[in-house]
Formats: structure tokens, C-alpha cells, sequence
């Protein structure tokens, strides 16, 4: 018979503190999801409260949370007790490189307001307190509507218009019909059921709207429907859709290969025109629907701003990016004069928004010291482009700030940062080491970068193939083996060399 008993066993683990941990999460955000974070906090903690900053004016209060700003709160600990444990690491500060050289800031290179720094065009946008961004949104309709738009344009009957709206709504998003039209007649909502003719002609109606193309069965049929599309002026235009007509109904397999010589014999046309006529095809669109179904870009909010100020790159954090918070010092004085306050729930609430404020400090110095890093190990990728892209990973700087390398990923994931050059990804600067003859190192980026310019100056009727780029990359210096540039040009999206002959 088993007996229950009791019995004690000591062992130790780690864990995150709450602290640590929303320090861990506000870190990893990216700027849109932290301005988010800070307004859920402030909407739901009543000791924090937004202080509306005008355009270059500097905040009375070192408890504010600004972008840059390191500075503990110290305002508070007289008007209520910090109940921060003793064991927590103390908030790590950090100083910008205008910071620690003032005459940055009295530049007259300096900007003074980020957001329009590298704007190109001046003047009223719009953009005031009393404009409404809804009224600047343009709501694209989805291909079913602009369908369904099109066909209320034709007097039809009621069975008729229900027959084309049931292939209308079996379209998938790219425009195709790839359902038979045997398993939609039992979906069609008309009595009796349709028979196979008129499915037939519902699809012939549906196939004539805009665009041309949409409810095509494959891509032959897509791209004969668009050339049937198309108005042809003359008798030599209506040649070269003639030939057009012909490669896409049986010769579009040659084409994906290239096999000029025998489509020019099997079509009996000439060089020309079998030129033109696959120039007309390469106009085509292959999937008509999805120019509906397109979302519109999000647009990125950089988190660092670089400029060159005296010949000097500095990194700067973008003022923009979060809004500005504090402890409302009222509601704070007045509760640390209630009796027993250090066990009510609003004492959880303070300590949350102190940690806040704290964490979100800390985010920002650290986004700032690894931007600062990665701007000057990659200064000559600012002053000459991808080609000078210098080889980095995280663990250099994480030995660098000595911080952990998980540390240094979180601050790079999706954080952006404005340069002359564009706006890129903090993880864009960093690429692996390749070897030259030298015995030196340059980076795939900068590989890359100069695959793209051998490639644009090849020329069109010879394009260059994957070993003669191997060996052109050896004669500058650069050891790669013939399938890593296979690898880099399928990164950069670049047909093979069969594919780039000009036709």
C-alpha cells in the first residue's frame, strides 16, 4: 500500500523581476507599438500624465520620458517613498555625441526641428490641428466590388446578374477562376439550376469586364484575354497580337525558356517580329486582380536620425517618436499623505508608472549607445554608399557596450534609422565577413552591391552568368564561389543570365 507523504526540496532557479521584464518588452518594440504602449499606460495609470511639447521648447521637469533623455526621476522621493528593491541595478545613463561636444548643438548645421531635416519640399501640407487624415485616405475597392461595379453598368435579368455575381464572388484575389464551373452551378442562387451553357456565358460576361483578363482558368487564357483586349490600329499591330496570340495559347513553355529560333520557325514570322510580339506580352499583367487587393504601405517611423554635422556623423534620437509622459506629482504627493497607502492597489499603480518611466529612459539610452555604434563602425557606407559596407555582427557590439547580445538584437529589431541614404533597418548594417586575396575582409552587402553594378553595365545581348561574375569578383579582390553569387542574385531578385538576354 502507498503512503502520501510530505517531503521539502531546495533548489534555485532564475527569474525576471516585472521590472526586467517590461524592460524586455518595451525594448523589443518598435517605435509605433511603443507611442502605443505609452498610451494604453497613460490612459490606464492615473499617476501619469502627457505633457504637450511645443516644437523645440525643452521641458522644466527631469521626470519627463523624452527621447534621448536618461535622467532619473529624483523630483518624486520627497513627496513619496521609492520602494524600489536594493538588489535592482541602477538605471544605466548614457550621453549623446552632441551631448558631450555643445558646440554641435550651436551649429548651424544642427537641426533644429528632424522632422523636416531631410524633407525635399517646403510649404503647407495639410498637416494642422484642424485637418482630417481620413479625408487624405484613398479606400481602393476590392476586386469583387469593382466587379460587381462593372456589371451593374449592363441591363441584365435577375438570373443572369445572380449567375455572373456567383463567378464573381468564387474569384480568388489574383483574379483567377480556379473552381469548375460543375461545382459552382449547385452554389448558384436561381431556380431551376443553371446548365453548363450558361455558366458558360456568365463566364464569357464576367471575362469582358475590367480588367481584362479576370476570370481566367491559367495563364494562357489570362494573357489571350488581354491581348484580344486591345485595340490594334493598324494591320501591323494586328500581326504582332496574331503572333502574340500564338506564343501564349502553345508556345509559352519555349518562351520561359528562351528557344527563340524554334518559335520563329514554328510561327513563321520574322526576327522583328517575334521581338515585338514579345515585347507586347512581357506588358501583360499575369495576375490582373491583385492591383485590388494591395494594401497600402505602413510608413516607418525612424527611431534614429543621422546627420553630419562638422564632418562629424552623429546619431540622434528621433524627438518624434514617443509621446511625452510624467508622474502627476499632485496625485502623487497627495496619496503618499494617506494613511496606510503602501497597501492599497494604487501603490501597485505608482510603482507601475515609475518603472514605466524608468524602462522607457533605458530603452531609449540604449537604442541611442547601439546607434551610435553602428554609425561609426558603417561611416564610410554614409559617405559612399553599400559598396563600402564594412562587415559587422552583433557580437562586436555587444562586446563593444558590454552589454548581452540578446541585448543587442532586441534594440535592433525593428528599429529604423534615417541617413542622406535612406531609411533603413538597424540590421541592415550588419553582414557577415567574406574573404579577399589580400587576406583582408569586406562584407556581403557590399558584395552585393557590386553584383548589382556588373550586372546593370552588362551588356543586353550577352549578359554575364554566374561564373563569369565569380571571376570578375576575383579580379577585384573578392573570393566567392560561383553558387554564392547565385545566392546573392536570387536575393536581389535578378533573373540568370539566360533570362536577362534581351529578346
Amino acid at each position: 500500500m502507498v503512503k502520501a507523504a510530505l517531503e521539502m526540496r531546495a533548489k534555485q532557479h532564475l527569474a525576471l523581476t516585472p521590472r526586467l521584464q517590461q524592460s524586455v518588452k518595451l525594448l523589443q518594440l518598435s517605435a509605433t507599438e511603443f507611442a502605443q504602449e505609452m498610451q494604453e499606460a497613460l490612459a490606464s495609470n492615473p499617476f501619469l500624465e502627457e505633457v504637450e511639447q511645443e516644437a523645440g521648447a525643452q521641458p522644466a521637469d527631469d521626470t519627463l520620458v523624452r527621447t534621448g533623455d536618461v535622467a532619473a526621476s529624483a523630483d518624486l522621493d520627497g513627496a513619496a517613498a521609492d520602494h524600489t528593491p536594493v538588489d535592482e541595478a541602477p538605471l544605466e545613463t548614457t550621453t549623446s555625441a552632441i551631448e558631450t561636444d555643445p558646440t554641435l548643438a550651436a551649429s548651424e548645421d544642427f537641426p533644429g526641428d528632424f522632422s523636416t531635416y531631410y524633407s525635399h519640399s517646403g510649404g503647407h501640407h495639410g498637416d494642422g490641428e484642424d485637418s482630417d487624415i481620413g479625408e487624405w485616405v484613398h479606400a481602393t475597392p476590392t476586386l469583387r466590388e469593382h466587379l460587381r461595379q462593372e456589371l451593374s453598368s449592363y441591363r441584365l435579368s435577375d438570373r443572369d446578374s445572380l449567375l455572373a455575381q456567383t463567378l464573381i464572388e468564387a474569384l480568388d484575389d489574383d483574379g483567377y477562376l480556379r473552381q469548375l464551373l460543375s461545382e459552382l452551378i449547385p452554389l448558384a442562387p436561381v431556380e431551376p439550376a443553371p446548365s453548363e451553357k450558361e455558366m458558360q456565358i456568365a463566364l464569357a460576361l464576367v471575362q469582358s469586364l475590367d480588367p481584362p483578363g479576370v476570370a481566367a482558368r491559367d495563364l494562357s487564357e489570362c494573357l489571350r484575354l488581354q491581348i484580344e483586349a486591345r485595340p490594334a490600329d493598324t494591320e501591323a499591330e494586328e500581326r504582332i497580337q496574331e503572333i502574340a496570340h500564338d506564343i501564349v495559347r502553345s508556345h509559352l513553355p519555349r518562351l520561359a525558356k528562351r528557344e527563340l529560333m524554334q518559335m520563329r520557325r514554328a510561327l513563321g514570322c520574322t526576327e522583328d517580329e517575334l521581338r515585338d510580339a514579345c515585347a507586347l506580352i512581357r506588358m501583360l499583367d499575369p495576375r490582373p486582380g491583385l492591383r485590388f487587393s494591395q494594401a497600402h504601405a505602413g510608413y516607418i517611423v525612424p527611431d534614429v536620425i543621422v546627420a553630419k554635422i562638422k564632418g562629424k556623423w552623429v546619431a540622434v534620437t528621433n524627438p518624434a517618436v514617443a509621446p511625452c509622459a510624467r508622474i502627476n506629482k499632485v496625485y502623487a504627493e497627495l496619496f503618499a499623505q494617506t494613511r496606510g497607502h503602501h497597501r492599497t492597489p494604487l501603490a501597485h499603480q505608482l510603482q507601475e508608472a515609475r518603472w514605466l518611466i524608468r524602462n522607457a529612459q533605458q530603452r531609449f539610452a540604449t537604442i541611442q549607445r547601439v546607434a551610435e555604434a553602428i554609425v561609426a563602425h558603417q561611416k564610410h557606407f554614409l559617405e559612399y554608399g553599400e559598396v563600402a559596407m564594412k562587415p559587422l555582427v552583433l557580437r562586436d557590439v555587444a562586446e563593444e557596450l558590454g552589454l548581452h547580445e540578446s541585448t543587442i538584437s532586441r534594440a535592433t529589431g525593428n528599429k529604423y534609422m534615417a541617413t542622406p541614404r535612406g531609411i533603413f533597418e538597424f540590421k541592415y548594417f550588419f553582414s557577415r565577413q567574406l574573404a579577399t586575396d589580400t587576406g583582408g575582409a569586406c562584407s556581403a552587402a557590399s558584395v552585393r552591391a557590386l553584383l548589382k553594378e556588373m550586372i546593370e553595365a552588362e551588356d543586353a545581348d550577352a549578359p554575364l552568368s554566374d561564373v563569369s561574375l565569380a571571376k570578375m569578383l576575383a579580379e577585384q579582390g573578392v573570393i566567392v564561389a560561383r553558387r554564392t553569387v547565385a545566392k546573392y542574385r536570387g536575393l536581389m531578385r535578378i533573373a540568370p543570365a539566360e533570362m536577362r538576354r534581351q529578346v
